[in-house]
């Protein structure tokens, strides 16, 4: 003898998107305009180096090198591709492509 036990369906699972997600993804959009900068400068600052262009503003100091604002571009680029990620919504995929509701269009 087989006995099967069929429990009824629960309440869905939704994923509530937190205020920190929003916020995320601002600062995101903020800190990629800012890495851009950072990039504009190290590159100005090498160039002043190779006698290309005239004097960079900053001439002691950490951020006298270019190799400082090149490090400050990369580590705001990764800041704004990890916070843009946490601030990115979830996807729910179908579980199979006959579920209701969906239809395949006919050519």
């Amino acid at each position: 003898m087989l006995v099967r036990i069929r429990f009824a369906a629960g309440p869905k699972l939704r994923h509530k998107r937190s205020k920190n997600q929003h916020f995320s993804q601002v600062l995101a959009a903020l800190l990629t305009p800012a890495a851009f900068m950072a990039a504009v400068l190290a590159f100005w600052r090498l160039a002043a180096d190779l006698n290309a262009t005239g004097q960079f503003p900053i001439s002691d100091g950490l951020f006298s090198h270019w190799q400082a604002w090149l490090g400050a571009a990369a580590t705001l680029q990764l800041f704004a591709l990890a916070l843009g990620r946490y601030g990115k919504a979830q996807t729910v995929l179908p579980k199979s492509v006959e579920e209701p509701g969906r239809k395949l269009a006919n050519f």
